[in-house]
């Protein structure tokens, strides 16, 4: 448990002048003992992967700490959307039309509108999600139009044996010209290159949690 705090804290000194970016620790797998001394800590932003998993680990803590911010980050189904507000505050991985309506109809059931990037597939490769560049102009405008979503930035994962800074710098080119003022991007290996680049929302789980057994 000293070495989560020890390394959350050397990442929270590396980014302490960097005032817009939010850091999401990404506990995926690991259990809430293991995330406590980081709550405990003040810590607001933490990340996960499935819905099920989020569900049993933090339905209760988020009672307990009100401040807590959920991210989801993997992949949503929408039989899933429901079980996800308003127990997740961010989505990071909005990919497709069928999501973005179930999403919409689902907001208005709950009164509760998440904060939601639109995952590109910014290295079009076929077996990640994401939309692809040519579509994401066209899909932009219909999930704040039609969908009347609350879209506040892009995410991306860049391919991972290629160099990132070329995709992020892709990426802020993209949120510039949609005049979308976040970007979630930068993971444990790159992060401060993401930084570098525009990001404001980075993704770390290992660099602070350890290998994930």
């Amino acid at each position: 448990m000293e070495n989560v705090l020890k390394n959350f804290n050397i990442i929270k000194q590396e980014i302490a002048d960097k005032k817009n970016v939010k850091l999401v620790a990404v506990t995926k797998t690991f259990p809430i003992s293991h995330i406590l001394p980081v709550i405990n800590e003040g810590h607001t932003d933490f990340g996960e992967n499935k819905v099920q998993e989020a569900m049993e680990k933090w339905t209760s803590i988020k009672q307990d700490f009100p401040k807590i911010n959920l991210h989801l980050l993997g992949k949503l189904q929408t039989n899933k959307v429901k079980f996800v507000l308003p127990l997740f505050d961010y989505i990071h991985s909005l990919d497709n039309n069928k999501l973005a309506s179930k999403i919409a109809e689902e907001q208005t059931k709950k009164n509760f509108k998440p904060k939601i990037f639109i995952q590109v597939n910014i290295g079009a490769e076929p077996q990640k999600g994401g939309i692809e560049v040519s579509n994401l102009e066209n899909f932009y405008k219909k999930c704040v139009d039609e969908y009347k979503l609350n879209i506040i930035g892009l995410m991306c994962i860049p391919p991972f044996n290629k160099d990132s800074k070329t995709f992020f710098i892709k990426i802020r080119e993209l949120s510039e010209n949609l005049d979308l003022k976040d970007i979630s991007m930068g993971m444990s290996d790159d992060y401060m290159e993401a930084i570098k680049q525009g990001s404001t929302f980075i993704r770390i789980g290992s660099k602070i949690f350890g290998a994930r057994s």
